[in-house]
């Protein structure tokens, strides 16, 4: 495709519009981070390298006894606040703009945990209870 020579009419998704089949014996609960497996599916936010962050549950999403895709998980994207990990992990206002890594499905942390978490998303600010993380 070549470059613009004119005005485009770009089509956008409102941070509302994002949907994902769940994995099978999966509990995503609402407000937590959302991530998709290697092979595409939903799945809560967990230490793991193969995690790709997509946003935030919208709501609960309960495939507990499903097969993979038997529901879909609503994520909302935007900026979130999140628990904020401990010593040598917790980020600081020096962090913001950088990314932060999952710990769990509601803790992120400043780094990969030696090669053992994926990103979360970027961090936009950090206050006494939580971070922000922008998805």
């Amino acid at each position: 495709m070549a470059a613009l020579t004119q005005d485009r009419q770009t089509p956008r998704r409102a941070s509302r519009d994002f949907e994902f089949p769940v994995a099978a014996a999966t509990k995503i609960y609402g407000g937590s981070i959302v991530c998709l497996n290697s092979s595409g599916l939903a799945t809560k936010g967990a230490v793991s390298t193969t995690l790709k962050a997509v946003g935030v549950a919208d709501a609960l999403a309960d495939n507990t006894n499903g097969a993979a895709s038997a529901i879909r998980v609503k994520v909302v994207r935007g900026t979130y606040k999140f628990g904020n990990s401990a010593s040598t992990d917790q980020i600081t206002l020096a962090d913001v703009g950088a990314s932060a890594y999952i710990v769990d499905d509601q803790t992120v942390a400043k780094t990969n945990g030696t090669s053992t978490r994926s990103v979360a998303g970027t961090i936009r600010d950090v206050d006494t209870d939580g971070v922000w993380i922008e998805f």
